[in-house]
Parts: structure tokens; sequence; C-alpha cells
């Protein structure tokens, strides 16, 4: 692997490494790391998880790349994320608490999304966002799989959302977009992407990103800013200037578990050299040390920007010659409790969307409004009207314990269409942002009957319907299922609640876990798993 990488950044990082640099080009030619992380939504963790504990991650474990964990029934069940050891760093770190407000900035595919939630359970909320249109759909598809509740998905620039959400958040991830030298190893295809930019391209929309993250953040609240690069320029040279720009902002000293290294405050300030570094033009160094004199003016006496600088040092870094994981930094960053911040409109939600026909929409409020999304298309959105909550009433009434109708009712619940969520409480107006999901999507009103949807029903657990089948994990009629293939009939042992019709829709399990929605009707069973999830 060593002969593949370029030599800029082979001398580069012989110089900053010194006499650790044979180990790390050494790491190039070991086999990389893979690992799985448990889902604590709907799997019990020691139960699910197997093999070595990722040291900072008490939900993920390491795995083989002959274990083939993606094409197990639970993997499509949603009970576990296949995800690389280190990319569990950021949203360990963060560490939400139920009731939180969360805010993960640059979220596809959804990996750390779904880890946020699952430390939420349930509680608070969660808005999770991307840039990049095609990557928000992946997104919520992770989103949906993992049966989150109380996600919103969003496709807007961090400068529209620090708009609309000042001071709004208790936590905040910003994984931003890098050079990706860290996963050189595992994507030999990003060097392309490194040589054709390299660090500063991404340093420059790495400083707006953390500046309008920062805007977001509650007083006393939390931030971890991380990459998947080992240049400097991207990480402790960043969190430096961002902590002269803002003095309400302090590093939190992180735990170095199981090799993790700590952050390198000899890197965070190089003023002292004139030749630029791999993928930097002389002026861009020029004028990052033009933005250091100034924020040093507004900093203070040097004895105190000497102590910020220092305070880099409790930042964290994945080696991968000293842990089992690709290259990582990350940055625990807690703002001031006595920082001043806007007040975020926290009123039912009120929005317009370019919400697409992949079942996209907006959040809506209780009045009937007309919006234009940003494509100039006059859409309406609402409340659900009196037929579509009767619909869905006499589909809760007839499917679902009195337990969950009350919780889904109970809901802020928006329509858009003939599509029915059921929002998250305090989520502010999302008027005039795009909105790929502004919570649960429920189901489809159509015609004279509600159907419910594939989220809806990875979101449940067996006791919460009336009606059910549960299969054993190794019985190959789970894979039929999840084919979409026609099951027949006799082969399935029905579960009936007393009292309930032994028709029309019921949830399909493997084991105790839902897998989506078949239905009952006359002796026959119509397999209901969507055509874009099969199994391939």
């Amino acid at each position: 692997m060593g002969s593949v990488l370029p030599e800029q950044f082979l001398k580069r990082m012989e110089e900053l490494l010194g006499e650790e640099f044979p180990a790390f080009l050494a790491s190039y030619d070991a086999p990389r790391a893979y690992g799985l992380r448990v889902n604590g939504l709907k799997a019990d963790i020691a139960a699910f998880r197997s093999g070595e504990t990722v040291p900072w991650c008490e939900t993920g474990c390491y795995t083989s790349e002959a274990e083939r964990p993606g094409k197990h029934p639970f993997y499509h069940a949603g009970l576990y994320y296949i995800q690389e050891p280190s990319a569990m760093l950021p949203a360990a770190l963060l560490r939400p608490e139920p009731g939180d407000r969360v805010l993960d900035l640059c979220a596809a595919p959804g990996g750390k999304s779904t880890q946020l939630a699952a430390l939420l359970q349930g509680k608070g909320m969660l808005v999770t966002n991307d840039l990049h249109p095609d990557r928000t759909k992946v997104l919520a598809k992770n989103i949906e799989l993992a049966g989150v509740t109380n996600a919103v998905v969003l496709n807007e620039s961090p400068e529209r959302l620090a708009e609309r959400f000042p001071g709004f958040f208790d936590k905040i991830l910003v994984d931003a977009p890098c050079s990706g030298e860290g996963m050189f190893r595992r994507e030999p295809d990003m060097v392309k992407d490194w040589l054709r930019h390299g660090p500063a391209h991404y340093a420059r929309l790495q400083r707006d990103i953390l500046r309008q993250a920062a805007g977001m953040l509650a007083p006393g609240g939390r931030l971890v800013y991380s990459t998947c690069t080992f240049s400097p320029e991207e990480n402790e040279e960043i969190i430096l200037e961002f902590l002269l720009e803002h003095p309400e902002f302090r590093v939190v000293p992180a735990p170095r578990h199981g090799g993790l290294a700590g952050g390198r405050p000899d890197w965070a300030d190089r003023r002292e050299k004139t030749r630029p570094e791999a993928g930097r033009t002389h002026q861009a160094a020029v004028d990052n040390d033009q933005k250091m004199d100034s924020a040093r003016v507004c900093e203070g006496a040097p004895d105190s920007i000497a102590a910020v600088t220092g305070s880099v040092g409790g930042t964290l870094r994945v080696w991968p010659h000293l842990t089992r994981g690709e290259g990582h930094f990350a940055a625990l960053l807690e703002r001031s409790p006595a920082a001043e911040s806007g007040e975020a409109d926290q009123a039912m939600p009120e929005a317009s969307s370019d919400a697409g026909k992949d079942r996209q929409a907006p959040a809506a409020s209780a009045k009937q409004r007309t919006g234009r999304s940003p494509r100039g298309t006059s859409r309406s959105w609402s409340s659900p009207d009196r037929s579509q909550m009767e619909l869905l009433e006499a589909f809760l009434r007839q499917h679902v314990s009195a337990v969950l109708q009350d919780k889904l009712l109970g809901s802020p619940l928006v329509q858009f269409g003939d599509y029915v969520y059921a929002c998250p409480e305090g989520l502010p107006s999302l008027d005039g942002l795009k909105v790929v999901r502004p919570g649960l999507f429920l189901g489809t009103v159509k015609k004279h009957r509600f159907e419910p949807s594939h989220a809806l029903a990875l979101t449940l657990q067996p006791d919460d319907v009336y009606l059910r089948v549960r299969l054993p994990a190794d019985d190959p009629l789970v894979i039929k299922y999840l084919k979409g293939e026609t099951l027949d009939a006799d082969k399935l042992q029905m579960e009936l609640e007393q009292g309930a019709p032994a028709k029309g829709y019921c949830l399909v399990c493997v084991e105790r876990f839902s897998l989506g929605w078949g239905k009952w009707q006359n002796g026959l069973f119509k397999n209901e798993y969507p055509a874009g999830w099969r199994w391939s």
C-alpha cells in the first residue's frame, strides 16, 4: 500500500511523526479493522455485541470481513450498523443524554446519527442534515432502518440552519468534510481526491462550518468537531483558530482509551514554517497567519494564548499504528454557560419544502397553508384533516396496542399530500427549509384506507401489534420475505391478540425483532416488504 501513497503525503508524515513514521507506514500493509455497533434502540447490547469491544464505544465491537454481518437477517431488522471502529468515536465523545436537542450537521450516510439516536433513547430531538440531496436519501433510509422515532432529516447548508436555529441545540456533531488521509488504507480512491484538492481546500470549508455550528449551540452545550484526516491544518490548527476567535468555548479534555493519542499543540500553530504544506499554497499559509495574528490581538496576553494552545492537547487522534482503527481526529468543545444566545422559535412546525415524490415532506402548522418550494412549485401542507385522522385512528384501533395508539396520536402530526408524519415535540418552524423527513413517517392515506409505512413497522415490537408472525433467524422463509417473494400462508404461524380480527396488517418479525409488514386477507398472506429495501 505504501507504494501508492502520494510522495508529498509521505514526506510530510515523516516530518510530523519522526521516529514513529516507520511503524505508521507499516500499518498500511496490515489488515484493516472491521466493526459493527449494536443499536441500543432495538437490541440488548450485551447479547448482540460479539468479539472484542471497541475501547471508545461500549456498543461497538470488532468483527472480521469473513463474518459478513450485512448478510444476516438481523442487519435488515436494524439491530446493528456496520461501521469502521474509529468512526464510532465522535458520537461516543459527544454522548447526548435522553431529552437533549441534538444536531448532526454533516450526517450522511447516517452511521453517527443512528449512534446519537440510540443514546437519546427516543427522548428529545435529533436533527440530522446533509448538504447533498442524493446522500440524504441514504441518510433517511438508515434512520428508518434503525427505528428512530424522534429524528428530522434536512437537506440544507450550515448557513441556512444557523439562521433558523440560533442557540437551539444542546449537543452538535460536526463530522466535517475533509481530505480523507485517514481513509487511504480503507478507500484508496480517496488518494485521487487528495491530489485534486488537498488539505487547504477542506480547511476553508471546515472553518466556515464550525463557525456556523457554534452559533447553533446553546450556552453550556457541547460540540464535537471531527475529521478522518491526519492533516494538522484540518485538525489542531482549525481548533486553535476557532478557540482564539471564540473565547466562550473551551476544549474538554477527552479520555484516551485503547491507544488513543492526544492532539498536538505543537502542530496547532506552526508559524515558523515558511514552506507551504502539501496541498497548501504559500498564499493560503500567509492568509492563515494573518487570521491568527488578528485572533491574538482580540484574545489578549501571550500567556493566555499559550494556555489556549496547550489545551489543544486535550483533543484526540486515532493513529493506525497505535490502535485498531483508521485515522481520525476529534475535539470536544464546550460553550460557556454564561455565553449570550439568541432565542430559537419553539412554536409548532410551519414549513415549506423541496419535498419530492420519494415521500419527502415538510413539517406543517395547525392551519392549512400554501408554501413555495425552492424550485418554485406551489405545494400544500397541513395538519391532517378530520377524514384523514379518522382513517389513521381506525387503522391504529384495529392493529396496534392502546399504549401505542395514545403515543402516536399524542405526537404533533403533520401531513404533506397523502403522507402523514409524527414530529418530535418542540420542533421549531422549518418554513423555507428543504425537509426530507419532518419526523417519523407513519403512512399514506389512500382513498378510504390508511396504509402504514415500512418506517413505522421498523419502530415496533411484537407486543405493539395485535397480529404478528415470528420466524426463527435460520428459517428460509425469512430470506424469502426479505426478497419480496410470496410466502405460503400454511407455513406461517399467526399470533393474534384476543378479540382482534384475524385479518389486515401483521408485523413480520425475525424472532422478536420487526422486519416489516405483511397482510392477511381471506386466509392469504401478502408480502408488503418494499421493493427498494429487498435482499439482493
